[in-house]
């Protein structure tokens, strides 16, 4: 079972890449159609492209470092990797973000009247269309091999995909007179670069600061008291290490079983919250139930 996470790990990589090498050429293109065109959104978009090619290293970076087996300094392994990643990740997304905001606002306050060409804007459809398809590439793969980052990158293929389609709309509006669209539309594509950087930042101090869905939790206690001879549970925790949860959980059964059979039924709460929810690892502590 391990094997296979180390496996999906190694697989997982295939989408970082694809994304990488989306991004680099596309970015690419919208620089050089944004500045020959005189596009504030298409070169904002750009930028934009610029840091999910640094967000996409990160998270090919935390997928390799993942895979490092526990030493005697990690010996809960290196799962946390990709998550560290993603963090650092996120402070170089705000910070471009900002820099784009900065420049959209100042041409703003500059008052330009000149439209950028319409070919920018075929650049742009272009361009969605060819992150629709990668987005749907590491989706699937992500429910795969069941990866929350290649998931978080999937979502972020589709919001830049999104972000090209509005770039369009302000271009195409630039060309009926309203010039002031195209950098009022980079404005919002700097926004939408700091809410990128922010909810991978957030989810990034979740994950690492032991963060866990309730709702999860809840489903974990409810499978659990499903389990035969386990009369009730007095608590239960869990935390991530990168996508893997682990699970401590304090059950209550009776008190007259002797040592083999209250064995057997921690074995059967691990196998069971291990199979249904596919738990990384559970720790059952198990203490006596009053008749």
């Amino acid at each position: 079972m391990e094997q296979q996470r180390y496996d999906n790990l190694k697989l997982g990589e295939r989408g970082a890449i694809i994304s990488i090498l989306a991004y680099i050429c596309l970015s690419a293109i919208k620089l050089f159609i944004g500045f020959t065109a005189n596009s504030e959104a298409l070169k904002a978009d750009g930028l934009n492209n610029t840091t999910d090619i640094i967000a996409s290293i990160a998270v090919l970076i935390g997928l390799r470092m993942s895979q490092k087996s526990a030493d005697h300094d990690h010996p809960y392994g290196h799962w946390r990797a990709e998550t560290i990643a993603s963090l650092i990740a996120s402070f170089i997304m705000i910070a471009v973000g900002i820099q784009v905001l900065i420049g959209a606002i100042s041409s703003v306050f500059e008052g330009r009247q000149d439209s950028p060409d319409l070919i920018s804007a075929w650049t742009g459809v272009f361009c969605a269309i060819i992150m629709f398809f990668v987005y749907r590439y590491n989706k699937n793969l992500a429910n795969k091999i069941k990866s929350q980052a290649v998931m978080a990158a999937a979502k972020d293929n589709l919001s830049d995909a999104i972000v090209s389609i509005g770039t369009v709309v302000g271009i195409v509006g630039a060309q009926f007179n309203l010039p002031w669209l195209d950098p009022l539309t980079a404005i919002a594509v700097g926004l939408i670069i700091c809410k990128t950087a922010w909810d991978i930042f957030r989810d990034a101090t979740h994950n690492l600061s032991d963060g866990f869905d309730v709702e999860t939790l809840a489903a974990y206690e409810k499978t659990v008291l499903s389990i035969s001879d386990v009369e009730g549970v007095k608590d239960v925790k869990a935390r991530n290490y990168g996508s893997n949860p682990v699970v401590d959980i304090v059950i209550l059964v009776k008190s007259d079983l002797d040592i083999q059979e209250a064995h057997d039924i921690s074995t059967r709460v691990e196998d069971e919250l291990k199979r249904v929810y596919d738990v990384y690892d559970v720790h059952v502590h198990i203490e006596p139930y009053a008749i």
